[in-house]
């Protein structure tokens, strides 16, 4: 999947959703964690909008335990013909970064059945208590860098200082030639939803329904998709599976 312009994810827990967010949307974000039966979901899924998988860990604001079976889900979930990008979070990736490959229950495992199948990988990393440091921020972004297509960061803004750090380390990354998608939640960042893109973001994520957000400040999709229009930012147009895969620092 190329990511080479701004994508936009609708987040759901309910692939029913798709056609109503065909209008906004470049991308479904399926939430596995928030799911009934989801890997029933999939095999049916015969919607026009490809998906990115996430099977959020607790730890990491999702309802997912720590177990193998939420990474077996998300292996299993790649293997469906419609799934084009994965979340896995930088923790996750960084605790088995020593296992091979094919190490089971690992995400190791999920990022080399990713790469096999050419799916994208978003690496990400989620910070609820509130905004690191910029060199902190940078230093995330570089690591989850090599590891994914997409480093994700997502953190949680206390003032708009807090926001304008988050933007100057996205405008960085992006000049240094990283692909990365950033955001701060809560009310003080959500502009940076609409705003980020301008700076760098590849990825951006709203519910269909605004009563269903996955994440504090969310707007809802077609809120979000008519703020990115009016701020001239470039969606992306190609959606074409295996054209953005790893390069080596990423295997």
């Amino acid at each position: 999947m190329d990511i080479g312009g701004f994508t936009l994810a609708a987040s759901t827990a309910d692939l029913a959703d798709e056609p109503a967010a065909r209008e906004h949307a470049d991308l479904v974000e399926f939430r596995l964690d928030l799911a009934a039966e989801p890997l029933a979901q999939l095999r049916a899924y015969d919607g026009e909008l490809p998906l990115l998988v996430t099977n959020r860990v607790a730890w990491e604001g999702g309802e997912a335990a720590d177990t193998a079976e939420r990474l077996n889900r998300l292996v299993a979930a790649i293997e469906q013909p419609g799934v084009e990008a994965v979340d896995l979070e930088l923790t996750a990736l960084d605790e088995d970064a020593g296992e091979e490959p094919d190490a089971t229950h690992s995400a190791a495992r999920v990022r080399e059945a990713a790469r096999e199948r050419g799916v994208t990988v978003l690496a990400s990393v989620h910070d609820f208590e509130g905004t690191p440091s910029r060199e902190r921020m940078a230093g995330l972004l570089a690591r989850a860098g090599e590891y994914g297509h997409i480093a994700k960061l997502a953190v949680t803004a206390a003032s708009a200082d807090d926001v304008l750090d988050l933007l100057a380390v996205t405008r960085a990354a992006t000049r240094e030639g990283q692909r990365v998608a950033t955001m701060a939640m809560g009310e003080a960042g959500r502009h940076s939803r609409a705003v980020a893109p301008v700076y760098g973001s590849r990825v951006g994520y709203a519910p269909v329904d605004p009563a269903a957000a996955t994440a504090p400040g969310q707007y809802d999709l077609a809120t979000l998709a008519g703020l990115v229009e009016g701020l001239g930012v470039e969606r992306a147009e190609d959606s074409t599976r295996g054209d953005d895969r790893p390069s080596s620092s990423g295997d």
